[in-house]
C-alpha cells in the first residue's frame, strides 16, 4: 500500500507524465488503421492454419481477428513501452467520422513495418520507464539526463526483448506438441483452446515471474541486461510472498479499471475520458512499481549483509 500510494503521489506532481500514453491512444483512436484483410482473404487464411482446427466457427473468429487487426497497435511492447487502452481495440468509428483505412500488400511489408514498429515502441517506452522511474524515485524529472542515457538503456532494453522472444520460443516447442497431442486425442476445438490457455499461462507465469523487475534494475540503478536480471531472480526470491501481493493488486486495479475505462462506445467523447484515467492509472502503477523494487532491493541488500557474519 505504501508503494501504490507513493506511486500515485509521484504521478500526481508529474502529471505530463501521462502525455505518452494519452498521446498513443489517440493516435491509434483517430488515427489511419493498417489493415490485414487484404493478405488474408478467408480462402488463404483456411489455407495456413492447421486441418484440426477447420472448424467453421473457429475459422471466422480467426478471420475477424486478424482482419480487425491494426498494425499500429503493436507500437504497444512489452516487456517495456508505453500502456495503451485503445491497442486492444479496433475502432471502426470514432466521433468524427470512421477511420482511414490502409490495406498492407503483402506479408513482407507487413513484417518489415511490425519490427520497425516494435524497435520505435520500445524506444519511445525506455524513455517513458525512464521519466517515471526519476519521478517516482527522485519525485523529479529531468529531461537532460533521461537522453544521456536513453540509448544505453534502449539497447538493454531491446536485448531483453530479444531474450524474451528466445524464452518464449523454447516455452511454445513443448506447448505446441502438447496442442497436437491434444487435436489427434478427438478433443474438441472449445476444450483444447481453453486447456492450452490455462497451460501456457502458468507456464508464463512459471518463467516471467522471476524476471519481472529485469527492466526496474535498468532503469534505478543502471544495470546492465544480464546484472539487473540476475538481481531481479533473486529480489523476487527473497520477497515471494510481498512481490506477488504487489503484482496481484496491479494486475487487479489495471485490469478491472480498464473494463471501467472501456464502458464508452468508441464513438463517443467519453471514450476520452476512459483514455485520460486509463494513462494516469497506468503511470501510477508503473511508478508505484518502482518505488517497490528500491525499497525491496535495499532490504535485500541489508539482509544480505546480515546474513553473511551468521553464515561466516
Amino acid at each position: 500500500m505504501k508503494s501504490l500510494t507513493a506511486g500515485f503521489d509521484a504521478i500526481s506532481n508529474h502529471i505530463g507524465l501521462i502525455v505518452f500514453s494519452v498521446a498513443l491512444d489517440l493516435m491509434l483512436w483517430f488515427g489511419p488503421r493498417l489493415n490485414l484483410g487484404r493478405i488474408f482473404q478467408p480462402a488463404n487464411f483456411s489455407a495456413m492454419i492447421m486441418p484440426e482446427m477447420q472448424d467453421g466457427d473457429m475459422v471466422q473468429i480467426l478471420q475477424n481477428m486478424v482482419t480487425e487487426f491494426n498494425l499500429f497497435s503493436v507500437l504497444r511492447t512489452l516487456p517495456v513501452g508505453i500502456p495503451s487502452l485503445m491497442a486492444g481495440r479496433a475502432p471502426l468509428e470514432t466521433p468524427i467520422g470512421k477511420p482511414l483505412v490502409w490495406e498492407l500488400p503483402s506479408i513482407g511489408t507487413t513484417l518489415s513495418l511490425w519490427l520497425l514498429f516494435v524497435v520505435f515502441g520500445l524506444l519511445i517506452g525506455t524513455l517513458y520507464f525512464s521519466v517515471v522511474a526519476q519521478a517516482a524515485i527522485r519525485n523529479q524529472v529531468s529531461w537532460r539526463e533521461a537522453f544521456n542515457q536513453w540509448l544505453w538503456a534502449a539497447l538493454q532494453i531491446l536485448l531483453l526483448t530479444f531474450a524474451g522472444f528466445i524464452f518464449l520460443f523454447l516455452a511454445i516447442i513443448p506447448f505446441s506438441c502438447l496442442l497436437s497431442l491434444m487435436m489427434v486425442s478427438g478433443i474438441g476445438i472449445g476444450q483444447i483452446a481453453l486447456i492450452a490457455l490455462i497451460i501456457f499461462a502458468g507456464l508464463l507465469i512459471w518463467l516471467l515471474i522471476p524476471l519481472v523487475f529485469s527492466p526496474h534494475g535498468v532503469f534505478v540503478n543502471r544495470y546492465a541486461l544480464w546484472i539487473s536480471m540476475r538481481e531481479s531472480i533473486r529480489l523476487t526470491r527473497w520477497t515471494l510472498p510481498t512481490t506477488s501481493l504487489l503484482l496481484l493488486s496491479i494486475l487487479l486495479l489495471s485490469e478491472g479499471l480498464d473494463l471501467l475505462w472501456s464502458l464508452p462506445a468508441e464513438n463517443s467523447w467519453w471514450t476520452f475520458v476512459g483514455i485520460i484515467g486509463h494513462a494516469f492509472v497506468s503511470t501510477s502503477l508503473l511508478a508505484a512499481s518502482f518505488v517497490y523494487y528500491k525499497d525491496a532491493d535495499r532490504w535485500v541488500q541489508q539482509a544480505i549483509r546480515r546474513a553473511k557474519p551468521s553464515i561466516a
